[in-house]
């Protein structure tokens, strides 16, 4: 059983679904220009039309009706509301659309959760530096302060950065995300900065000037894997996990929940690795003339989709990168089954030690579980029997968190609500509750089997059936 105002939601993100990436004055993107450039994304794909949700909206809106949620998450394009990137030039026809997406989710009782950055930084800003420069946060914050300004009497929840590790290190350290940074060791930690930055900037930003009135909440989404040791009794192997975990949940949880900075065993780590490779500290250190970063979340919003066994070693010796840092690997474990692909393990009961650790670790916050999916590859299957079962005893799995363990879990938001543009994967992944015939000029939209047994289970629990 879960409360009478638990949360029941699904995501998207604008680049992933919205297409229109030239249409009524929006303007490009890192997405756009990454996936332009040719041999960066499955198949040559791309998002210029993606699911074609900023024309065909009103389908998405059936979608999210035909499954009943309580809430729905989305995100808005910085480049379609601010084509540069600043609030000198604002997009109306931008604002015309997520008005109207916003007004008619609230039309049917739908509350929207937004979230202001899901990876899609505007190209004129990456073109200053991107997240790589300081002074993005400080532009960040105006575009946040836009945001609520246009939007907040009517969005209650808000998500500042959707991520942010993955940002930091597939954009900047792996090359294999937007802008496609291969700056091992250094970038990643720079960027992680200035986006915590930028968010601690957008949170007291709301809480001075917009939270008496609009009474939202604000938060970042942190994406994390359960972590547990190879060898339970090896001190090696748990050293390492609490080290990986550190690198992880730690480096954007710490800051904004615990301390106001980074885990010690983190800093301590790249110190170390600095000595050794005879350069100076690389892990940025927080301004006490800024904002304070600890205390900008009004809840813990959680990303999860899978969990690893973690054991000692796993560096690239006197090379400098993120991977020595941690000197850590991190494996699968056999009894695991994979889903689509191959990184994507299923763990169901991780969620549940995840949700735990936070409680313990991070002072019982409230809890949005604001990603949580199951990817499909290969030929089509609507009958989606896996990832039905897969929904059930994740579900499960998260009602045991709030009713045995206490965990104070406010909503659940499954990914996604439509096959979309799996970023490096292109359109070859599918997470969806709906499919998405990418064949078909009018993507037209059909129920799986999972979205089904998602719709009943809400229903279910919305009647406050056991």
């Amino acid at each position: 059983m879960f409360p009478r105002d638990f949360a029941w939601g699904a995501g998207t993100a604008a680049y992933q679904i919205e297409g229109g990436w030239q249409a009524d004055g929006k303007g490009a993107s890192i997405w756009d220009t990454f996936t332009h450039e040719g041999g960066r994304v499955f198949g040559e794909q791309n998002g210029d039309e993606a699911c074609r949700s900023y024309e065909l909206w009103d389908e998405d809106l059936k979608c999210i009706q035909t499954l009943g949620l309580t809430h729905y998450r989305l995100s808005l394009s910085w480049a379609r509301l601010l084509p540069d990137g600043n609030t000198r030039h604002v997009n109306q026809k931008g604002v015309e659309y997520y008005n109207k997406v916003i007004d008619d989710l609230l039309a049917c009782n739908v509350s929207p959760m937004v979230t202001l950055y899901h990876f899609d930084l505007p190209q004129a800003l990456q073109d200053q530096g991107g997240w790589k420069s300081a002074g993005t946060a400080t532009l960040f914050d105006s575009y946040a302060k836009f945001c609520f300004h246009t939007f907040g009497d009517r969005v209650k929840l808000w998500i500042t950065i959707n991520e942010p590790y993955v940002c930091a290190k597939l954009g900047h350290e792996d090359g294999i995300h937007a802008p496609g940074l291969k700056e091992p060791g250094t970038a990643a930690y720079l960027v992680g900065h200035n986006m915590l930055r930028a968010h601690a900037m957008a949170w007291h930003s709301y809480d001075s000037l917009y939270r008496a009135q609009q009474e939202g909440a604000v938060s970042l989404a942190i994406n994390s894997d359960w972590l547990e040791p190879l060898n339970a009794g090896c001190t090696e192997d748990i050293a390492a996990t609490e080290r990986v975990l550190a690198f992880t949940l730690g480096w954007f949880a710490w800051p904004v929940f615990v301390t106001g900075d980074y885990p010690e065993i983190m800093r301590s780590a790249i110190d170390a690795q600095s000595e050794k490779t005879g350069c100076s500290s690389r892990l940025p250190s927080f301004s006490k003339d800024e904002p304070a970063i600890l205390g900008t979340a009004d809840f813990f919003a959680l990303n999860y989709y899978t969990s690893r066994k973690v054991k000692q070693g796993g560096g690239c010796g006197e090379k400098l990168c993120m991977k020595s840092d941690r000197d850590a690997g991190e494996v699968l474990h056999p009894s695991w089954p994979i889903c689509g692909v191959s990184w994507l393990a299923v763990v169901p009961q991780g969620l549940r030690k995840l949700l735990k650790y936070i409680k313990n670790n991070f002072n019982n916050p409230a809890v949005y579980v604001t990603e949580n999916g199951f990817s499909q590859v290969g030929p089509l299957q609507t009958e989606d029997v896996q990832r039905a079962e897969f929904y059930k005893d994740t579900i499960a799995e998260v009602a045991k968190a709030l009713q045995e363990d206490g965990v104070n879990v406010r909503g659940y938001f499954a990914w996604s609500l439509l096959d979309n543009f799996e970023w490096a994967d292109g359109f070859s992944v599918r997470f969806g509750l709906f499919h998405v015939d990418f064949a078909d000029a009018k993507r037209k939209r059909t129920l799986y089997r999972s979205g089904w047994e998602y719709a009943k289970i809400i229903s279910k629990n919305r009647c406050g059936q056991s």
